[in-house]
């Protein structure tokens, strides 16, 4: 077994709590059928191996939407809040080693990476807050643009007065409450 396998009862454990998920929640991806989604799933085995890391860190990873044009379902974290495991984290790598003292023990981006899967992008946070209320009481990193990034900057996102807002901070800063949800393309 590789690094990036799960064993095949962890398999059937996560292919068991992401189909219930997908149950429970048909409103985020009308029109696709499970089944179509298990296949490939059970052809992409480090994918699976990704979404149970999305799933250990409290994300709630669920399928809201299809790429046609590249054949892919569209996984990201659905949890009410930032997802538990994925917060304290300041922005980058770059972000974290400008630290001197009180590191986070990582960054948003490192993690992402580290689980092979992506930040979201504002546009795909924004869609995510059309199937529920979303971060309300956290935030979450999101992809920050190289011309803001070069300046110190990085961006985050929350929903308040049911409103989506977009912040920024210094890409070193980390607190409690914000985290990073991700995007899984299988």
């Amino acid at each position: 077994m590789t690094k990036k396998e799960l064993a095949p009862e962890q398999a059937e454990g996560l292919l068991q709590t992401l189909k219930g998920r997908f149950e429970k929640n048909t409103n985020r991806h009308e029109d696709l059928l499970w089944a179509d989604i298990q296949v490939k799933l059970e052809a992409n085995i480090e994918k699976l191996w990704s979404l149970n890391e999305m799933e250990k860190t409290g994300g709630e990873p669920d399928v809201v939407g299809y790429d046609k044009q590249r054949d892919e379902y569209i996984f990201i974290d659905c949890s009410a809040e930032s997802p538990k495991g994925r917060r304290s984290v300041c922005y980058d790598h770059t972000a974290l080693e400008s630290r001197k003292e009180h590191k986070p023990a990582n960054s948003a981006v490192n993690m992402a990476n580290d689980m092979g899967i992506e930040l979201l992008t504002e546009e795909q946070y924004r869609k995510l807050q059309e199937f529920g209320n979303f971060d309300s009481k956290t935030s979450s990193w999101v992809i920050t643009t190289a011309d803001i990034r070069k300046r110190g900057g990085a961006l985050f996102c929350d929903r308040r007065y049911d409103t989506v807002f977009v912040y920024h901070n210094g890409a070193e800063s980390y607190y409690a409450a914000r985290g990073f949800r991700g995007l899984l393309r299988v």
